[in-house]
């Protein structure tokens, strides 16, 4: 099992001081998910070695250009070459027009499906789901329809504690020993016993994004306890003001959001292009909570290797 994030993007608005619009890749085993998709995305996957050919689920926040910008570029890309997969976009509503009149005016058909799920603004709903995953939205307080993402693994099996294994023990039996039950015959009388024969499991790890929103309580039952959270922070508390005019968060809110979710890890980013020095933001976020990061582009944030 591999659980990895790694920042392709962390500026807000435009690129600036060497740092691209919002975008982040979260690899989970073989699954690559492309987290927005500011303009410049293309040039970041490339340049970290992040094949296009490995991503087939795209989430976006919200339309606000420095989140999305780049995804008709990559969806072309996708298409000159040669793509057959189908590929999937979770978006807000306005999403299936956007990229519909595009691709229309472009005169563009393209060599793959596309299929665009539009989540629904204000509420949580799970919107993927697999063995081993599943990704539900929650809303941000944004001036427009914005969500956020919850990455959720989901429970693993007990594991089999093989130096104790009997040598007559049947394939289907260790399955029943994994799924948690004992194995019994007949009679009801214990053959193999769970508790003796497996070990508990590692907990299940999260990841939870929070793109662009105010400061909001309403935030923390959604993301209690994740193993990472990423939380916008846009100003330093000085400019809170701007940050509430302007529906941003400052880097001692997300801080303060981290803290009241007992989250194991914080990552701050959508940085206003004033800060060319990103380090007081950093300051200000662990004066609240110590395991904070900046959003560093080409970071790499591993919940299991």
């Amino acid at each position: 099992m591999s659980f990895w994030l790694k920042i392709l993007g962390s500026n807000a608005a435009v690129p600036a001081h060497s740092r691209n619009q919002t975008s982040q890749i979260l690899k989970v085993n073989s699954h690559f998910f492309l987290i927005d998709c500011g303009e410049g995305t293309q040039h970041q996957l490339n340049k970290y070695g992040i094949r296009l050919s490995k991503i087939d689920h795209i989430f976006i926040s919200h339309l606000h250009g420095d989140h999305y910008y780049g995804l008709i570029g990559l969806i072309s890309t996708l298409h000159l070459y040669g793509r057959k997969k189908n590929l999937i976009i979770y978006g807000p509503p306005g999403l299936a027009e956007i990229i519909t009149i595009q691709l229309k005016h472009s005169s563009t058909s393209l060599t793959y499906d596309i299929e665009i799920k539009e989540w629904k603004p204000g509420t949580s709903e799970l919107i993927f789901e697999n063995k081993i995953l599943e990704v539900t939205t929650f809303p941000m307080d944004h001036r427009i329809s914005c969500s956020g993402f919850l990455f959720k693994e989901k429970p693993l099996p007990r594991k089999i504690n093989k130096e104790l294994l009997p040598k007559e023990i049947l394939p289907s039996q260790i399955g029943l020993l994994k799924s948690g039950k004992n194995v019994e015959n007949a009679e009801g009388d214990i053959i193999f016993s769970n508790d003796e024969l497996t070990i508990e499991p590692r907990p299940p790890v999260s990841y939870a994004y929070c793109s662009d929103t105010r400061f909001m309580d309403g935030i923390v039952p959604f993301v209690m306890g994740v193993t990472l959270i990423y939380h916008e922070a846009t100003f330093m508390d000085d400019r809170a003001d701007r940050a509430a005019l302007t529906f941003h968060s400052t880097a001692r809110q997300a801080a303060t959001i981290a803290k009241k979710a007992g989250v194991g890890k914080l990552i701050i980013g959508h940085f206003s292009t004033r800060y060319k020095n990103l380090k007081p933001l950093l300051v200000e976020a662990k004066e609240v909570f110590e395991n904070s990061y900046l959003g560093i582009e080409g970071s790499d944030f591993v919940l299991v290797d």
